[in-house]
């Protein structure tokens, strides 16, 4: 097998990650890889002996409209870079890149598998008013089913593609997120970053409306108590609209915009509680990484991920509390901040949850979950 991976960049975020993983999994079993990239920023570390091609080397900036326009044109050079550099498992991560990478068999007579990897619930993904997503869910629907073989991250998303993309159930395969344990239990926890006397909140994610890091704002002013410190790392185009809605609330100094860092490990082993308010995900990797590091939970239950890795029994429409965490509806940052009360009025429950958390992450063992990508993907002949 000669795989090619295509991803837009190595910037931060969880199926970049991933694709970093892989990576140093190939060279460790001696498995020929490429990566293939449309942009230069490498935000995570791979092995110095990985082969790195450019279709492109695009203005992050880029209006999405000139994006969608020139995706004809990046997969004629992608099936020509396939070609020379002889792929025969070609694997793509996120929407654009999967366009491109199903678009370009199709614009060659030299033969290789096309596999693409879903990460988000697109009926959720694209549900925003706008061309880009209209675009995007036609395009899936159009595009997906012509994949030799679809790996999703979550049985939720999974569900999502067969059911709404016409996607068939047989070319559908689970692979949970991995999870580097081994890298983690080896780094220190930033000893003098958090304030001992205050309860220490951490999120992570891109800085989107997705992500929904406003609702965790407003759950921490509506508690009104200065005992809460919420630390949100990422960085994204609602970094001024957040700044605006902190300062508008009187939070600066409860709420920190404490950018991205590769590592958010050093925060979360010295954090008391980790907190998630996205809208909709596929398998979301920061609760795995938060639960790595001993943090209980505290998510939005959107349709896929969270009550997979929580292991949720029962929806209802108030906080869900299980051995891991706690979980409440999207969108409802009063039930956010009654979540948030009920860790801080019940102590014995937080710490009882760290344990728990720790024995969980243990499922998603980096290696482990790294041979199922490669088993499955030779497979498809």
């Amino acid at each position: 097998m000669n795989l090619g991976i295509l991803i837009y960049s190595l910037s931060g975020g969880g199926a970049e990650r991933a694709v970093s993983h892989l990576l140093a999994y190939c060279i460790d079993n001696k498995i020929k890889v490429h990566l293939i990239l449309m942009s230069t920023t490498i935000k995570y570390e791979i092995p110095s002996e990985i082969e790195i091609h450019y279709i492109e080397k695009s203005n992050p900036n880029e209006h999405g409209i000139i994006k969608t326009l020139k995706i004809p044109f990046l997969a004629c050079k992608y099936s020509r870079l396939l070609k020379q550099l002889e792929i025969t498992h070609s694997l793509s991560f996120l929407t654009r890149p999967s366009f491109i990478n199903i678009i370009s068999s199709k614009l060659t007579s030299y033969r290789f598998k096309v596999i693409t990897n879903e990460r988000a619930f697109p009926s959720l993904q694209y549900s925003y008013p706008s061309f880009q997503s209209s675009f995007n869910k036609r395009m899936i629907r159009l595009l997906y089913k012509k994949s030799d073989l679809i790996i999703s991250n979550s049985h939720g998303n999974a569900n999502d593609l067969i059911e709404n993309f016409s996607v068939p159930n047989d070319k559908m395969r689970v692979i949970h997120n991995p999870i580097d344990l081994e890298k983690i239990d080896t780094i220190e926890g930033l000893n003098d970053f958090f304030d001992n006397k205050k309860l220490n909140l951490v999120t992570l994610g891109r800085l989107d409306i997705g992500k929904n890091h406003s609702m965790l704002i407003n759950a921490i002013s509506k508690l009104n108590n200065p005992i809460l410190r919420l630390y949100i790392f990422g960085v994204g185009n609602m970094k001024k609209e957040l700044e605006s809605q902190i300062k508008e609330l009187k939070l600066e100094e409860q709420v920190i915009l404490a950018g991205f860092d590769p590592n958010p490990y050093k925060y979360l082993k010295k954090a008391d509680l980790f907190i998630f308010g996205s809208n909709h995900e596929g398998f979301p990797n920061v609760l795995l990484e938060a639960m790595s590091c001993g943090l209980p939970i505290l998510t939005t239950n959107c349709q896929s991920g969270p009550s997979e890795i929580m292991k949720l029994k029962t929806v209802v429409n108030d906080i869900m509390i299980t051995d891991y965490g706690i979980l409440v509806p999207i969108k409802n940052a009063e039930l956010m901040a009654k979540g948030i009360n009920y860790f801080i009025s019940n102590k014995s429950y937080l710490n009882s949850c760290k344990p728990h958390v720790l024995r969980r992450a243990e499922d998603f063992r980096k290696n482990k979950i790294l041979k199922k990508y490669i088993d499955v993907i030779s497979s498809t002949n």
